[in-house]
């Protein structure tokens, strides 16, 4: 299927109740583990967005790394239920792609924790990318966590794919298949794939440039069932910063 039909399965009470269970355990856990000694790395500051907070787990993440961190969603369910989670957290329903209750060139960091996964289409994500490379100060960082089109094809302590042998023969735009097994919803969640050829190029159109890229893999050592987990890894994390327009298409590394 192309990502033209493309439809957020995450506006849904259902998935949004499910989705607040889940822990930072399992797959997961690779997702997140190396997020703190990435942002002592390369975040200078402590102002943050949290780009498609969905229930809140990400924003609450950055809250607990030190970040004066806003939530924000187009899902009103997400946002209800990231509210319920946490009364005294801000999160906050923004329109598709409008950032403009935020001041420009203001913020030490954007994290989207997965939330490219659910968009469709190059050029609604390379203006997403823009928009949100505009609220960065002049040393901000975007931290873009995706998965990798590795776990669309393979099975972990998290994911089933095997009942899509379909995500096979999938390119970069393409609808791809996956159930999550660490919650209680079994619906299959439909996710747009997107390799890191094609995320590069749209970085470069949206004027940032790759500072950094890793792969986390698990070292066989923690409390874990592992699937795939230590051979191949199922996410792909990206630090970017803003450049402009003028060097934004050189030398993306």
């Amino acid at each position: 299927m192309n990502g033209a039909d493309f439809v957020n399965c995450y506006a849904d009470a259902e998935r949004a109740e499910a989705y607040s269970k889940l822990e930072f355990a399992r797959t997961y856990y690779l997702a997140y583990r190396d997020l703190p000694a990435i942002f002592g790395d390369h975040v200078r500051g402590k102002t943050a967005i949290d780009f498609g907070c969905g229930t809140g787990r990400s924003t609450r993440f950055l809250q607990k790394c030190g970040f004066d961190a806003v939530g924000i969603d187009i899902s009103e369910q997400m946002v209800a239920k990231a509210r319920q989670i946490d009364p005294g957290g801000d999160y906050r329903l923004i329109k598709d792609g409008d950032f403009s209750q935020f001041r420009a060139v203001s913020y030490s960091m954007v994290l989207c924790a997965f939330t490219f996964d659910n968009i469709a289409g190059v050029k609604k994500k390379i203006a997403l990318f823009r928009r949100l490379g505009n609220l960065l100060n002049p040393e901000g960082r975007i931290v873009n966590l995706v998965s990798a089109p590795e776990i669309y094809v393979n099975e972990w302590a998290s994911f089933s794919t095997k009942d899509f042998p379909e995500n096979r023969s999938a390119r970069s735009g393409d609808v791809v298949s996956i159930i999550t097994t660490d919650y209680s919803d079994r619906r299959p969640v439909e996710d747009i794939l997107c390799t890191d050829e094609s995320y590069q190029e749209i970085y470069r159109e949206a004027c940032l440039q790759t500072v950094a890229t890793y792969k986390p893999l698990a070292t066989g050592r923690e409390p874990y069932d592992w699937v795939s987990e230590t051979r191949i890894a199922p996410w792909v994390i990206y630090v970017l910063k803003s450049v402009s327009s003028t060097t934004g298409s050189t030398n993306p590394r």
